[in-house]
């Protein structure tokens, strides 16, 4: 009684670091089941990026003076934290963009630039979001490569034997996600990474929902290229960062040749700088990624094994709950799932049941999840999305319950 009490001590003390949490939608206490698509910011978070623009704003790398030092000091700073997180090898294989979209335009267009030719091929998977099916795509396109496609099992696994079968001299880049943001399907990436380096074939992993509920060691996984947005790991919007081995960042051209990215420049020649600054040209994000650093410190304050151990729990109960309401489908069902359940009514539109729920301040994500591909695989429009976030409580999950009875008599 003792330990379950403290858990709820806990859960109490970490909603007041919310601020957002504190609020009434449509006369009913807000539950906020959507950080698969933004994880909402801790009180230190917030402040961080007030103390940023009241005590210290200014351009960085550029200046002399007191506050553009300040300024550099704590950027400099933001990524050394940020490449110790994830285990990188160097703080300069850590770059900072806007996020994982960019991350993977990144690699696209820089490695594809260098590597990739008329008759290669690109390796994704059926889950992907299409933020790793696009770029890929594009680049197909503008060079006569092809795109190969790992499929996805019932219960929304991939299939590992067909995958290993895909690979093949002219596969050239393998670009996966760690965690489905809508299946909630961990993949042994692991396992692919290994068997792509027993034929020499670099792999990218889209970690956008691994990195809020997951240790990431990128040096363990050996993981060529990693990417995640700060979002959904409480931080800002609009930051990210992509993290690349050194061997593949000496090789490229830069990604945006603007200022802060050189060293000389001349009419006659430009020589660039070295990773990471060859890699962000312009004025940076620079209170994002200082705000992406705190985050990460937040994480770290709880343990990340905390929080997975806590949206573990939250996973198992609420899936109970769900597989108690007649003609109620949850697409996902793989053993090692992280907090994110997806799920339809019989024939009732998810966007009905979404609408409803928030009338009754409870907010959940619904439509295809930005991976129309997965629910062309199993043959659906869309779905009601749940994700859970270290804020999240059971008497949240009873209350959704009840909300989504209520719902859906009211749907008949």
């Amino acid at each position: 009684m003792e330990a379950l009490n403290k858990i709820a001590l806990d859960l109490v003390s970490i909603r007041k670091q919310f601020p957002i949490l504190d609020q009434k939608i449509n006369g009913k206490p807000l539950i906020y089941f959507d950080n698969g698509a933004t994880t909402q910011k801790p009180k230190q978070v917030i402040d961080k990026i007030t103390e940023y623009y009241s005590s210290y704003n200014s351009n960085i790398h550029r200046g002399v003076h007191t506050l553009s030092q300040k300024a550099t000091t704590a950027y400099d700073e933001a990524r050394a934290y940020v490449a110790n997180f994830i285990n990188a090898k160097k703080t300069s294989e850590v770059i900072f963009t806007k996020g994982t979209t960019e991350s993977v335009n990144f690699v696209a267009t820089c490695f594809g630039k260098k590597f990739i030719s008329k008759g290669d091929e690109i390796v994704v998977s059926e889950m992907e979001h299409h933020s790793n099916i696009l770029p890929w795509q594009e680049l197909c396109n503008s060079t006569g490569a092809v795109l190969k496609v790992i499929p996805v099992t019932e219960e929304g696994k991939l299939d590992y034997v067909a995958f290993e079968k895909l690979l093949n001299p002219k596969t050239k880049l393998i670009s996966v996600t760690h965690v489905s943001n809508t299946l909630g399907t961990v993949n042994d990436v692991k396992r692919i990474i290994d068997f792509a380096h027993s034929m020499n074939i670099p792999v990218m992993l889209d970690g956008a929902q691994a990195i809020p509920h997951l240790k990431v060691d990128v040096q363990d996984l050996d993981a060529d290229f990693y990417c995640f947005s700060g979002h959904k790991v409480y931080a800002p919007t609009g930051i990210g960062i992509l993290y690349a081995k050194e061997k593949w960042l000496n090789q490229f051209d830069a990604y945006q040749p603007g200022g802060g990215s050189i060293k000389t420049v001349s009419f006659a020649k430009t020589e660039y700088a070295d990773a990471p600054h060859k890699f962000e040209a312009g004025t940076p994000n620079i209170e994002g990624a200082i705000a992406l650093a705190e985050a990460l410190r937040y994480v770290n304050e709880i343990g990340i094994s905390t929080i997975a151990n806590h949206e573990h729990e939250l996973l198992i109960y609420a899936t109970e709950k769900l597989l108690q309401i007649n003609e109620l489908k949850i697409f996902g069902t793989a053993p090692c799932k992280a907090g994110v359940i997806s799920f339809n009514v019989g024939n009732i539109h998810p966007f009905d049941i979404g609408t409803l729920l928030d009338k009754q301040g409870i907010a959940v994500r619904t439509g295809h999840h930005c991976t129309q591909p997965l629910m062309a695989r199993y043959g659906i429009q869309g779905t009601v999305r749940m994700s859970f976030a270290i804020y999240n409580t059971k008497q949240e999950i009873d209350v959704f319950i009840e909300a989504l009875n209520k719902t859906l008599k009211m749907l008949g």
